[in-house]
């Protein structure tokens, strides 16, 4: 049987592209905010481009936030978060200064850069990752493959232990992270061409 993977459509991603990148993965999936398909789904993709306070503030409008809560925390649904999704599943950000989710031990601060000739904020190319703690999202790539990284803010992580990939872009900071069920990503997957389905592909087969 073929994983039911449900796109969260809370009015801020690209959602198309992820659905592209899972078709060409061999995955069927479904973009949308309704909660029966989201608690009845056995994956989860939360994508996000934009604010972070705007992201929060669709979710409670479209009552979304107490039924993912169910999914990922009752459930034990699979969840990949994509750079602002991966942001929201942290505790809060500086961008609006409002709470997210909470679910990893995160915050998510803006980009403090030492040399802003040589790095500009946001941080916008291609960037290889460093895997900091083995996890199967990782699976089959190695650290000279790049990923496509367009973001001004990233998390800081309160336990090391849940971060599974570092990159440097003037510092090093936590590119994705892990806790259980949950997985999130700092990068573009979708945009990160055959490196980027592999990843999708390991999600897909948890």
């Amino acid at each position: 049987m073929k994983a039911k993977i449900v796109i969260v459509d809370y009015g801020m991603g690209n959602l198309r592209s992820i659905q592209r990148a899972l078709n060409n993965c061999g995955a069927e999936s479904t973009i949308s905010n309704n909660c029966d398909e989201i608690l009845n789904a056995n994956k989860i993709i939360l994508p996000g481009v934009g604010h972070f306070a705007s992201a929060m503030n669709n979710m409670k409008n479209q009552d979304l936030i107490s039924t993912l809560n169910e999914a990922v925390l009752i459930k034990k649904t699979p969840i990949l978060g994509i750079c602002l999704g991966m942001q929201i599943m942290g505790k809060s950000s500086e961008e609006g200064n409002v709470d997210g989710f909470g679910w990893i031990d995160a915050n998510i601060k803006s980009f403090e850069v030492k040399d802003s000739f040589k790095h500009k904020v946001p941080h916008i190319g291609w960037n290889n990752i460093s895997q900091s703690n083995n996890s199967p999202l990782f699976r089959g790539i190695n650290e000279t493959e790049l990923f496509y990284f367009v973001h001004s803010y990233h998390a800081i992580m309160q336990n090391d232990s849940q971060s599974i990939a570092i990159t440097n872009y003037s510092y090093d900071f936590t590119s994705a992270y892990a806790k259980d069920n949950i997985f999130g990503v700092q990068f573009h997957p979708e945009k990160s061409h055959d490196t980027g389905l592999k990843l999708l592909k390991n999600f897909i087969e948890l």
